[in-house]
């Protein structure tokens, strides 16, 4: 049986989301945000998003 490390990749892991993604992952939902069950459902995400996100310096 092979090892579980053996097919891996020997590069460096990068996030799944890097934090500039996400900065303007929350700009998007905050564009797309409205009255609209999906508007309030980008405007709940993008705040959620937003608090989790480091000050910017």
């Amino acid at each position: 049986m092979d090892s579980p490390t053996g097919s891996y990749p020997t590069a460096p892991r990068l996030p799944l989301v890097t934090l500039e993604e996400a900065r303007e992952a929350v700009l998007l939902l905050q564009h797309f945000a409205d009255d609209s069950p999906e508007g309030r459902d980008a405007g709940a995400w993008a705040a959620e998003v937003a608090l989790r996100l480091p000050a910017e310096g």
